[in-house]
C-alpha cells in the first residue's frame, strides 16, 4: 500500500512524515522544504504477529508495511506549474490513497501561506489544483478521441463519459463523487484515467497538543474538516504532528507511557493505519512458523487461492486447500496440533473467504 502525504506548505506535513517514518526529511519553516518526494516504508503496528512470534520462538517477525511518500507543499496554481507543481501532481498519481494534512492549530511562529487558519479554504485550494490537473488529462483524451467518436460507437460511448466527467469536475466536484453507470466498459475507462480526485482521501487534522485529549471535538477547525470529509465520503483522523515527532524518538515502552500520560490509547500512526485499511477495504491474514511469522495485506473478501498468491504465485496456481485457525484460538491453545484436537482448525477450499486474523497454512502442488 502506498500513501501520498499532501498539504499546503507549513501545515505539518513533513513533520508528520518524519515522525511516521523516522526518515528525517528536512522540515523547515518555509515553503518547498520538500523538493523531491521523500519515501519511507513503515511497519504496520500489529500485536498479533508479535505474540505469534513469541509462541513459535520464531527467527523472524515480518509485519505488513505501508509506503509513505511526502509530496511537496502544493500552492495555488500548482496545476499550471506554480511553485513546484506539475512534478508533484505526477507523484500523487502513483499512490493508492492521499493523506491530506490540514492545519487546525494556531501558532504565530509558523507562517501560513494564506495568512490565517481556514481548513475549508486550504482543502479547497489543494482540491482545485487536483481538479485542474484531472481536467487536463480529460481534455487531452477528448482531443485524441473526438474524430474517432463520430465513426466508432465504442469510442463515442467513452467520449460521452469524458464529457459528463469534465462537466462534473468543472462544477468544482471531485471525480470520486461522480457516479459511473453499471457498465463494465465505462468503469474500465474511468479507472484507466487514474484521476487524482478519484483517489480515496484521508484527512489528517493536525491540532495542538491540548486538542488531542478530546480528539479535536472542541476544535472548530476539526469540525469543519469532518463536515467536508463526510460530504465526499473520506476518512478523518486527528493528530498532533509535533507530539508524533517527540514519540518517534522513544522505544515502545516509553511510547506507551507517554501516550498514557497524555490520556491517549493509540498513536497517530495507529489511527492512520486504521483509517487507511478501512478506506481501502483492507485487512491482514497471518502465517506462522519457526522460520517466520508474517502479516499479509489483502482486500476484504479475498478468497483463499488469491490470498495464497500474495505469498507466491505457485501457491495460487497449485492451490489444494488451506488449514485455517483464528489467531486468538491458536494463542490460547498454544499450538496448531492442540487447535486441531479441539476441532478449531478448518480445512478450507477454493471458495473460502479469508477473514481478518486468520492464521493460514496453505497446501499446494505444482
Amino acid at each position: 500500500m502506498k500513501l501520498g502525504i499532501v498539504g499546503l506548505p507549513n501545515v505539518g506535513k513533513s513533520t508528520l512524515f518524519n515522525s511516521l517514518t523516522k526518515a528525517g526529511a528536512l522540515a523547515a519553516n518555509y515553503p518547498f522544504a520538500t523538493i523531491d518526494p521523500n519515501v519511507g516504508v513503515v511497519s504496520v503496528p500489529d500485536d498479533r504477529i508479535k505474540k505469534l512470534g513469541e509462541l513459535y520462538q520464531t527467527k523472524k517477525v515480518t509485519p505488513a508495511t505501508i509506503e509513505f511518500v511526502d509530496i511537496a507543499g502544493l500552492v495555488k496554481g500548482a496545476s499550471k506549474g506554480e511553485g513546484l507543481g506539475n512534478q508533484f501532481l505526477a507523484n500523487i498519481r502513483e499512490v493508492d490513497a492521499i493523506v491530506h494534512v490540514v492545519r487546525c492549530f494556531e501558532d504565530s511562529n509558523i507562517v501560513h501561506v494564506d495568512g490565517n487558519i481556514d481548513p475549508a479554504r486550504d482543502i479547497e485550494t489543494i482540491n482545485l489544483e487536483l481538479i485542474f490537473s484531472d481536467l487536463e488529462i480529460l481534455e487531452r483524451r477528448m482531443a485524441k478521441t473526438a474524430k474517432q467518436a463520430k465513426m466508432d460507437k465504442a469510442v463515442a460511448k467513452e467520449y460521452e463519459l469524458l464529457e459528463a466527467l469534465k462537466a462534473h469536475l468543472e462544477a468544482g466536484n471531485m471525480a470520486k463523487t461522480f457516479e459511473v453507470a453499471e457498465d463494465e466498459d465505462l468503469r474500465n475507462y474511468f479507472k484507466g484515467y487514474n484521476l487524482l480526485t478519484a483517489k480515496p482521501t484521508i484527512y489528517a487534522a493536525n491540532v495542538a497538543e491540548d486538542d488531542l485529549r478530546d480528539d479535536g471535538a472542541s476544535n472548530d477547525n476539526v469540525r469543519a474538516v469532518k463536515e467536508l470529509a463526510t460530504k465526499e465520503g473520506s476518512e478523518v483522523f486527528v493528530i498532533c504532528a509535533q507530539i508524533e515527532q517527540e514519540m518517534a524518538e522513544l522505544d515502545d515502552d516509553e511510547k506507551a507511557m507517554f501516550l498514557e500520560d497524555l490520556g491517549l490509547s493509540e498513536s497517530g500512526l495507529d489511527k492512520l493505519v486504521r483509517a487507511s485499511y478501512k478506506l481501502l477495504n483492507l485487512m491482514s491474514f497471518l502465517t506462522a512458523g519457526e522460520d517466520e511469522c508474517r502479516a499479509w495485506t489483502i482486500k476484504v473478501g479475498t478468497k483463499a487461492p488469491q490470498a495464497a498468491g500474495k505469498i507466491h504465485t505457485d501457491f495460487e496456481r497449485g492451490f489444494i486447500k488451506a488449514e485455517v485457525v483464528n489467531y486468538k484460538d491458536l494463542l490460547e491453545l498454544g499450538s496448531l496440533a492442540a487447535a486441531r484436537e479441539k476441532g478449531l482448525v478448518g480445512i478450507e477450499g477454493k471458495d473460502y473467504v479469508v477473514q481478518d486474523g486468520d492464521v493460514i497454512l496453505f497446501r499446494f502442488n505444482v
